[in-house]
């Protein structure tokens, strides 16, 4: 398979082309290149480790949606022994935005719950590109309290583009859907570890983002709005993105620094679709590390740090008196 360049990456896809190029000569000729392979495979490394060392904020959003990156499901069953995916909401249908289900994490029975956008044209319709309905956040809503029944900690993985906007969504409750998933999730008596992955935007990738902790892979995005819809409301045209990404501030390094994810999960250089098996086996570990710590927790005092986590999110400040008058 083709690889994928960014905007960005063009200087690395003149060395690919070359090292592609010199691999099918010593191929063909039955020539020894080694020495000219192991060389320009050295310069791809220095020019990736040069390029990655300074990314801006769109581009870090660039590779939160590169069509290779791993999603959802490719994790769950990279990571996991077992996984049983349990469907429906009971109310109305099964949305496919969302996927769920109980998973064996080498040993530890889990519940893992995230959004699932498809990895082609087709799938990507039938995952509406990641975009859930009412239905999915009551889905995933009834598989955490499943979870809570049976005593299982609750992971999620969130990559999405934001809840579904369509008219029918809203008419089926959109907006309590993911609120009353909020006011769940804040008293869930089981831990909650929650996970960027991809593209963390607006309500939608808070219907499922409530958690004692919450981290964000490297190259991910944690914002309101999307940087072409914060364009389009402030400049009337898309053309604004990549400043509007840089006045955001959406990358794990300022959502870190402001205090509302809890730590940053590195990806492999170049990105998590450049080594998803090595992506999927850090991720693992630290699962299995976070878990260690806050399973042996009481319950209520981890609800109570889970409320008191949010409450104190921001900054403000209180006026005692009104300004008198002059």
């Amino acid at each position: 398979m083709a690889t994928i360049f960014m905007d960005f990456e063009k200087p690395l896809e003149a060395l690919y082309e070359q090292l592609v190029k010199i691999k099918e000569v010593g191929e063909k000729g039955e020539l020894d290149v080694t020495d000219m392979v192991r060389e320009l495979e050295s310069k791809v490394e220095t020019k990736r480790k040069e390029i990655f060392s300074n990314l801006n904020g769109w581009q870090k959003v660039q590779l939160s949606r590169h069509p290779d990156r791993p999603y959802t499901l490719y994790y769950v069953t990279t990571m996991c022994q077992k996984f049983v995916e349990l469907h429906g909401d009971r109310y109305a249908g099964d949305d496919h935005a969302i996927v769920g289900g109980l998973a064996d994490l080498d040993g530890q029975t889990v519940m893992i719950i995230g959004h699932q956008k498809g990895v082609n044209t087709k799938m990507r319709q039938y995952r509406n590109f990641g975009m859930a309905n009412p239905e999915g956040y009551r889905k995933a809503l009834r598989l955490m309290k499943m979870a809570e029944r049976f005593g299982f900690p609750v992971v999620t993985l969130i990559d999405t583009p934001g809840a579904f906007p369509g008219i029918e969504a809203e008419q089926r409750g959109q907006a309590e859907a993911i609120a009353r998933n909020l006011f769940e999730m804040a008293q869930l008596r089981v831990p909650i570890l929650c996970y960027i992955i991809g593209e963390g935007a607006s309500g939608g990738a808070l219907g499922i983002g409530l958690g004692d902790k919450v981290f964000m892979l490297q190259y991910t995005w944690y914002s309101v709005i999307s940087p072409e819809s914060c364009s389009s409301i402030l400049w009337h045209s898309w053309d604004f993105k990549e400043q509007a990404a840089e006045a955001l501030k959406l990358d794990a390094d300022n959502m870190l620094s402001f205090g509302l994810i809890d730590d940053i999960v590195l990806e492999p250089l170049g990105g998590c679709h450049n080594a998803p098996e090595q992506m999927a086996e850090t991720l693992k570990n630290h699962i299995k590390a976070e878990l260690a710590k806050i399973l042996p927790q009481d319950p209520e005092a981890r609800i109570t740090a889970r409320i008191n986590k949010y409450s104190n999110m921001g900054h403000y400040r209180t006026q005692s008196e009104a300004t008198p008058a002059k």
